[in-house]
């Protein structure tokens, strides 16, 4: 099993279950995380989904092997849904999703920050945009979401640097709204996301609604951007030296 779901309430909550992978996604786990969230968005006695991890991560982005093996087309099957859709089912997701960030975030795992409603994050946790490092281009509409969110500069910073970011930082630069201490992550996000299940549904989906709609143009944009440039990168230069390096590491 790659996801746990749970529902209580009028809450459900995804776990992503890769742990020893640091629950880095697959194309299973994508397929899954997608199919969850079509299923909540379609289910009318869901009002609010929470999404974490279980173990020390809450993701480790895509899983590299899975990359290396895309560039040389050895041993991929693709999934039904896959990366693009995921991020599809993220921007459409017309109900409140909150992130609870357990532990480390790579790639997607911050990138995926850009289409939460709430964030809450351990005070242990640590964030990082890879994409330099990995000689790609950002992910996810990262280049326009983040900028709404933290700023340019910080922006910048987060999808230029590939360095890592504290929960302090996080916070301070308004990319998730709460930190907690690691005990009180789950129990905080479950209690914000029972107010909000508590609310009409119609009325929680036209908020959301009015809030992401003169955003989708952009972000699909966004998009098509940098799909565009990670076509060019990925299995090029850069990018094939640092996949070769890693899946060359023991």
């Amino acid at each position: 099993m790659t996801l746990e779901i749970t529902t209580a309430g009028r809450v459900r909550t995804l776990t992503l279950a890769r742990p020893d992978a640091l629950n880095a996604f697959n194309e299973a786990l994508y397929d899954a995380t997608t199919e969850a969230l079509l299923q909540a968005a379609a289910d009318p006695e869901v009002a609010v989904v929470v999404l974490t991890g279980t173990g020390r991560a809450f993701s480790a982005g895509t899983d590299l092997k899975e990359m290396q093996a895309r560039v040389t087309a050895t041993d991929f099957t693709p999934g039904r849904h896959g990366f693009l859709g995921l991020i599809d089912a993220l921007a459409a997701f017309p109900k409140p999703l909150i992130c609870a960030v357990n532990g480390l975030g790579i790639g997607i795992g911050a990138t995926i920050l850009g289409y939460a409603d709430l964030a809450f994050m351990s005070a242990t946790a640590r964030l990082m945009c890879p994409f330099t490092s990995l000689g790609v281009a950002p992910e996810a509409a990262s280049s326009y979401l983040l900028p709404q969110l933290v700023g340019r500069q910080n922006a910048a910073w987060l999808l230029m640097s590939s360095e890592w970011i504290t929960a302090q930082q996080a916070l301070e630069m308004g990319l998730v709204w709460k930190v907690c201490e690691p005990e009180d992550l789950m129990p905080q996000a479950l209690r914000h996301a029972e107010i909000l299940a508590a609310r009409p549904l119609a009325s929680l989906m036209a908020v959301k609604q009015a809030i992401t709609a003169p955003t989708l143009p952009d972000v699909a944009a966004a998009r098509e951007r940098e799909n565009a440039f990670f076509a060019e990168l990925m299995g090029a230069g850069a990018n094939a030296e640092a996949l070769a390096a890693f899946t060359s590491t023991p």
